[in-house]
């Protein structure tokens, strides 16, 4: 594994750096916040970012993406996380665009991929059902009905549900609630009679819906994939939103060390620079070695879903635990360190801090990470 980047690496990433500092700074997440924004998100930044290939980093060129692969979007997510910029990335590209990509006919592909490219289609995945991530335990239930299914049951935390122009539904179609085979994905139109969408409103300023579905009514061509055969995708979609989420928080915990870092070198106390007392350099110098030994771990991860390893689901467990953990410790940290002060709305760390944790719990925290992990590894 080489922990360098291509040349055309770098140039991604030295774009996404100058658009997301120039076009997505953080006070765009204030004003979304305070506007109490209906979309949760700035739809004409949206499309500057199709327009510069960021919504169909993985998807092929021949349905209008660029096929730059998973360390392009890593690359971008990145810079992202660096400035807390809301944006339909985790939710349409890395899940849904991925669901699509595995799991997808040619006719669901041609429509899908190449809308998700053009920044012109928002998708969500309706997958949790409970407080804690578990992707097995689903009750929702798709019952036939004829060559047809109907839909009935609840979703939580979908990502961007509320504005969502299509819905990827894993719903129960054979077994129990906690079985892994039985599953079945389902696209959805979010305007179909039965559904029921209500905004969440999360503590990162970000997008999220509860779900209602009363006996929904579907075509069998709304299967994705297989019936009954939805786990095994699930867990793949999963893995690779695990490894790109991972990537944000790498750009978040660098960019709230930079900032403590610099705060350090101006607040003075005593008549000193507090950055000249000792205790605060060793607090910093064990963040810069857990912050590089991260950097090592999500561009492995990275690299294993771009040559396709088998060793997907264990490194993204550990990149997803790794930085899970090291997000909570940065922000943690980063807070304290600026003092009393840091816990005011005019600092930007207490903004960090929320997305932190937001970020962490989302598709499995440190402890569901560490758990899958020793199981993937038989103990």
């Amino acid at each position: 594994m080489a922990l360098v980047l291509t040349e055309e690496q770098q140039l991604l990433r030295d774009t996404a750096t100058q658009f997301f500092q120039e076009r997505a700074p953080i006070a765009n997440l204030r004003k979304l916040r305070d506007t109490k924004d209906a979309t949760g998100f700035d739809r004409g930044l949206w499309k500057e970012m199709a327009d510069l290939g960021f919504a169909g980093i993985m998807i092929s060129e021949k349905y209008g993406g660029t096929d730059f692969g998973p360390v392009g979007l890593g690359l971008v997510l990145e810079q992202a996380g660096r400035t807390l910029a809301a944006s339909p990335l985790v939710s349409t590209v890395l899940l849904c665009g991925s669901a699509v990509q595995l799991a997808g006919n040619a006719t669901q592909r041609q429509d899908i991929l190449s809308a998700i490219a053009a920044g012109d289609r928002v998708m969500a995945l309706a997958l949790e059902e409970g407080p804690h991530h578990n992707p097995a335990r689903i009750a929702t239930r798709a019952a036939a009905d004829g060559k047809d299914f109907r839909i009935s049951g609840r979703k939580t935390f979908v990502l961007d549900g509320h504005v969502a122009d299509q819905l990827i539904v894993a719903a129960r179609t054979a077994g129990n609630e906690n079985d892994r085979a039985g599953i079945t994905l389902f696209l959805v139109d979010p305007k179909s009679e039965g559904v029921k969408v209500t905004r969440t409103l999360m503590v990162d300023s970000r997008n999220a819906a509860e779900i209602a579905f009363d006996n929904v009514a579907v075509p069998a061509t709304a299967v994705l994939g297989s019936v009954d055969g939805g786990i095994d995708v699930l867990e793949q979609v999963l893995d690779i939103a695990r490894i790109g989420l991972s990537a944000e928080m790498l750009g978040l915990v660098q960019e709230v060390f930079d900032t403590t870092l610099a705060y350090l070198k101006e607040r003075k106390q005593f008549g000193k620079v507090i950055g000249s007392f000792q205790a605060l350099q060793h607090r910093m110098a064990v963040l810069f070695a857990e912050i590089e030994l991260s950097r090592s771990v999500v561009l492995d991860a990275l690299s294993a879903l771009e040559a396709r390893r088998n060793d997907v689901p264990l490194i993204a467990s550990l990149a997803k635990a790794r930085l899970s953990d090291i997000a909570t410790l940065m922000t943690n940290e980063g807070l304290q360190m600026h003092g009393g002060m840091g816990m005011t709305d005019q600092f930007d760390i207490g903004l960090f801090m929320k997305r932190a944790r937001v970020a962490a719990a989302t598709f499995g925290d440190g402890n569901f990470h560490r758990d899958r992990y020793a199981l993937l590894e038989g103990f």
